[in-house]
């Protein structure tokens, strides 16, 4: 990553980043409002979205100099989100330590979706965290994914939700 003293930033930035600030920037009510979005968005696609939210990473991952990416790639396969019978889910990643985003979608919908569109889903919510509001640029980021997945995988009848709707705090 670089230097003694940049690992030891990026860590104790880590290190001291508390679950106070991320119940704050994640309240109860958006957290039941993010859900409900979600599942509301599904009964339009075929896609499973997961949003997980961390407030930081474990010290020796941010010492090691994980990136983010790193993260929601691990994430996205210890929750399942790569697990659905259509190849369809999405992670929406949320580290707020660093105020960082990043969006790891399954091969099915790799195919169709680019990269540069999943950018500009973060930069939605990374435009709207640093004016703090979280509750309002999650949903849009959300419907943003939504759209997307109605568009290129609309419902085809009755579906299970495969995976569940609630955001993980971390």
């Amino acid at each position: 990553m670089g230097s003694i003293a940049q690992k030891m930033t990026r860590a104790w930035r880590h290190a001291t980043s508390s679950a106070g600030e991320a119940r704050r920037a994640f309240p109860e009510a958006t957290l039941t409002a993010i859900a409900e979005a979600i599942d509301a968005g599904e009964r339009t696609h075929r896609g499973e979205v997961r949003l997980i939210v961390e407030k930081a990473l474990p010290f020796d991952a941010a010492w090691d100099g994980i990136t983010n990416r790193q993260r929601a790639l691990a994430l996205f396969a210890d929750y399942g989100v790569w697990d659905t019978e259509d190849n369809c889910g999405v992670l929406i990643y949320v580290n707020l330590a660093e105020h960082k985003i990043d969006i790891v979608a399954d091969r099915g919908i790799d195919r169709k979706i680019d990269a540069a569109t999943w950018q500009a889903v973060c930069r939605t919510m990374t435009a709207g965290f640093k004016g703090g509001h979280f509750h309002d640029a999650t949903l849009a980021a959300v419907a943003q994914v939504n759209d997307l997945l109605h568009q290129h995988f609309p419902a085809s009848g009755e579906r299970t939700n495969e995976l569940p709707d609630r955001p993980i705090m971390l």
